[in-house]
């Protein structure tokens, strides 16, 4: 089996988000599970000094953006025994403030049909025909189309299918109806049929979902809530006609990377065997952000994009009422003006209770997931969410509303039979919220029953071989679909 997986960013080369952390991971899993998978990703100019010099040169060739012809250099590297290929162009991915933003720039679409179109390209330049291009978010998703479009013809290239995961239905890549000559350089019948129009535009997101074989969506729960009129984006119509082809599968999280045993940017290491050490990154965790060092106060941590999506209203609402607890709160993440001013102000007024860090830091996100006992995510909506499995990875115990992967992922505490890794509620209200963390400060105290739970938490398998090995029935399902 023949996999090209095409992705906009992949750690370590080029992270905004959970995209990234996936299409590092997934690849690597798949590999060990006997697939000759393959990553194809923009060659962008914050990629690392160190990891650019590794760099070889492939090929030089040139690739068609409507009425232009661009050139583009093709790179290749070896990671972890995974192959990644580079679509190299300075004028499309040499931009200033890449290092927090790769998109968002006013040229987006020109941009990434010529990633798309170079996707195509480079299979012929490599001699690697695929039976199977998995293709990730909008970015991609004009490539079942081009494919169709400008390569049926072709025998080398006419079996290849196409598997599209949805990771944010948010976003969508929707830009003017311009762009279908000027850029696309396809009949306009796709967009008056309605294939790619959406509301006056055209839509990468929706062009991948109709005209990709199957379509994933990051959990199931995320799969059937975008089928409906409050998670669907607008999509939810032409997401329920599609049903047949939707699937859910949930992401992973790396145990290599994330090992609590190995991980060097923690305080102290532990297992599951070695729980008792874990308190000692607690104690360090208050006494670098100035809180109360006392292992009886329980710490909850949130590692999170400060936007509202993640549920920040919420917090902000109950605030006043969160630092009444006898509890501790660490904050460390970006985003709207509003939470981080909310944050700071906490901060400021109540020093030995709230720590926020207004920035992003991967060594102290990890000291938090270790040092934390508790993690708050509260999400609007979560297509299937990372930093619920990190914490369970960790011995953290997660506190979340039920929706999308965090339903998938968290059993609720039952304190009948003690079964459960986590806490959750089911609206979305500050008050359900807050009695959801009150449950788990109360839990707390009862250390039998804490501990209980932290090893149900650590027992959790949310490691990529599960989601690998459910990829790879799709990619047989459909290769070995007949017509």
């Amino acid at each position: 089996m023949k996999v090209l997986y095409a992705t906009a960013e992949c750690w370590p080369f080029a992270k905004t988000g959970g995209l990234g952390d996936v299409s590092y991971a997934l690849p690597k899993s798949l590999k060990k599970e006997g697939i000759d998978v393959r990553v194809i990703l923009p060659k962008y100019s914050t990629m690392p000094n160190y990891l650019k010099e590794q760099l070889k040169e492939v090929a030089v060739f040139s690739v068609d953006v409507g009425w232009r012809k661009q050139y583009c250099g093709l790179l290749e590297m070896d990671l972890n025994g995974v192959k990644f290929y580079f679509i190299d162009n300075e004028y499309y991915f040499k931009r200033d403030g890449e290092i927090a933003y790769l998109y968002g720039f006013g040229d987006d679409a020109e941009r990434y049909t010529f990633f798309s179109n170079a996707v195509l390209e480079a299979m012929s330049i490599l001699n690697f025909y695929p039976d199977i291009v998995h293709l990730n978010d909008w970015h991609t998703g004009m490539i079942p189309l081009i494919l169709k479009e400008k390569y049926s013809h072709s025998k080398k290239y006419r079996n290849i299918k196409t598997v599209y995961t949805i990771h944010n239905l948010q976003y969508q890549g929707v830009f003017s109806d311009s762009i279908i000559e000027d850029i696309l350089d396809i009949p306009r019948d796709y967009y008056n049929n309605g294939d790619i129009e959406y509301y006056g535009g055209v839509s990468f997101m929706k062009s991948g979902i109709v005209f990709s074989d199957k379509v994933i969506a990051v959990s199931p729960t995320y799969s059937n809530e975008i089928q409906t009129e409050f998670y669907g984006e607008g999509l939810d119509g032409l997401l329920k006609s599609k049903s047949y082809k939707l699937k859910g599968i949930l992401n992973g999280i790396d145990y290599d990377l994330n090992n609590p045993l190995t991980d060097g940017d923690i305080f102290v290491n532990y297992d599951i065997n070695s729980i008792d050490k874990k308190i000692e990154n607690k104690l360090k965790l208050q006494e670098i952000l100035g809180l109360d060092i006392n292992p009886d106060i329980p710490l909850i941590g949130i590692v999170s994009r400060l936007v509202s999506q993640k549920g920040f209203d919420l917090i902000s609402y109950m605030m006043p009422e969160i630092i009444r607890e006898n509890l501790q709160v660490v904050i460390l993440g970006t985003g709207e003006h509003q939470y981080q001013s909310m944050f700071n102000y906490y901060d400021s007024n109540f020093p030995n209770k709230v720590s926020a860090r207004i920035t992003f830091d991967s060594a102290f996100a990890q000291q938090i997931y270790a040092g934390s006992d508790m993690f708050l995510m509260p999400s609007l909506f979560e297509p299937c969410g990372i930093g619920q499995m990190l914490a369970m990875r960790y011995g953290t115990l997660p506190i979340v509303r039920e929706t999308g992967g965090l339903k998938d992922t968290v059993i609720p505490y039952n304190k009948y039979t003690g079964e459960g890794n986590g806490f959750s509620f089911k609206n979305y209200n500050a008050h359900e919220m807050l009695y959801c963390i009150r449950r788990a400060v109360k839990l707390y105290d009862d250390k039998e029953n804490w501990m209980g739970l932290v090893n149900n938490a650590m027992n959790t398998d949310s490691s990529w071989k599960k989601s690998a090995t459910e990829y790879i029935k799709v990619y047989e399902e459909i290769v070995n679909q007949k017509g």
